[in-house]
């Protein structure tokens, strides 16, 4: 049974896991290497649940209830009562092989560990742990509390307890699971990432500017974001991750990044996150 839960990572995916398992009444640990990220990451969460309070879907006793129900910490020794661990770091594999292996170390026998990772193979890296078997892939979708969707990933070694757990876990933080098979980019980044690359590589050619290749995707494919303004929401850097990992993976040059993409990155031009992407957003 899954009663105490593990974040290593306050950013983006990790203080949007730690909300939805907050306000599903699950205590949380939240780590991060400085204690500004971890007070930047509580930030996030406290503005999230106060529009969640605003727009009446949550009670404000409810909201402080949840935030009472977080502790954040630089000290990854305190995940020692966890029982299940979720690394939330870059999508950076060297990175992640790392924290794993220095978490085995931290964590009670019995304990679960999860990835948060959108491309990196869960077999590698539980191959990495002290625990294959009751290692597991758990991708989130951004933003994570809007998101229904929790993709499951099982590694070579990944025990049925263990996926059967995991299927629990989902339905009591509120998320609708789908299991996918461990491959390059699992089931839905298969798919979305080759098309906003795609993508780029039509803005690149000059197919249509950025505005109109979204606004055909929008009004033409029921989309409810384009997929230049998703790239940006994603993280051009993060995007260029996956599709090199796409290309190394399945040796096949369909799945080759867009050399726009690498410029972007190459130029510092993240999207969101730092002001600039294919849209500019006034930082």
């Amino acid at each position: 049974m899954i009663e105490q839960i593990g974040i290593v990572g306050a950013g983006t995916m990790g203080n949007g896991i730690a909300q939805v398992c907050a306000a599903a009444g699950l205590p949380v640990v939240m780590t991060d290497i400085s204690d500004a990220a971890l007070t930047r990451g509580m930030s996030v969460v406290s503005n999230s649940l106060e529009r969640l309070v605003n727009k009446q879907k949550m009670t404000d006793a409810d909201r402080q209830a949840a935030l009472a129900r977080i502790t954040t910490s630089t000290d990854t020794a305190k995940f020692s009562t966890c029982d299940l661990v979720i690394e939330a770091a870059t999508e950076n594999e060297d990175l992640k092989v790392k924290i794993l292996k220095d978490l085995c170390a931290k964590l009670q026998p019995r304990a679960l560990l999860a990835t948060n990772t959108s491309s990196i193979s869960i077999t590698k890296l539980a191959a990495a742990t002290d625990r294959p078997d009751r290692f597991i892939g758990l991708h989130f979708f951004n933003p994570v509390p809007l998101m229904a969707l929790l993709e499951l990933i099982r590694g070579l070694q990944t025990s049925d307890d263990t996926h059967a757990k995991a299927e629990a876990f989902a339905k009591r933080i509120g998320k609708v699971s789908i299991t996918a098979k461990n491959s390059p980019g699992f089931a839905v980044n298969r798919i979305l990432c080759p098309m906003i690359n795609e993508a780029i590589f039509a803005l690149q050619e000059g197919i249509a500017t950025a505005e109109d290749l979204d606004a055909g995707m929008k009004l033409g494919c029921n989309h409810p974001i384009g997929p230049l303004a998703l790239a940006d929401m994603i993280g051009l850097d993060t995007m260029l991750s996956v599709m090199e990992v796409f290309y190394e993976g399945f040796n096949d040059p369909k799945y080759r990044p867009a050399p726009l993409l690498k410029e972007m990155v190459a130029a510092g031009h993240l999207g969101r996150k730092t002001g600039q992407g294919f849209y500019s957003y006034g930082k």
